[in-house]
């Protein structure tokens, strides 16, 4: 059940922790999860990061690589 997956604990990173975390791990040793809109996505976002809107996100969990961690914005 997808339920489930709501359970899993995850940690959890401020804005400052988050990029510290980028800047000491190398590229491609995570993932950047853009959830806005498209239209926010377009205005401006992290380079390398993949749009998924928060509504779609449970419809396109098998396009994340579980191998890496993830950052979401």
């Amino acid at each position: 059940m997808r339920w489930k997956q709501f359970f899993t604990p995850v940690q959890s990173f401020n804005a400052v922790e988050a990029k510290e975390f980028m800047e000491n791990t190398s590229v491609g040793g995570y993932a950047l999860l853009d959830v806005r809109q498209p239209n926010e996505y377009q205005s401006g976002h992290l380079p390398g990061a993949k749009l998924v809107p928060l509504g779609e996100l449970g419809g396109r969990l098998a396009e994340l690589d579980k191998s890496k961690p993830t950052i979401v914005y």
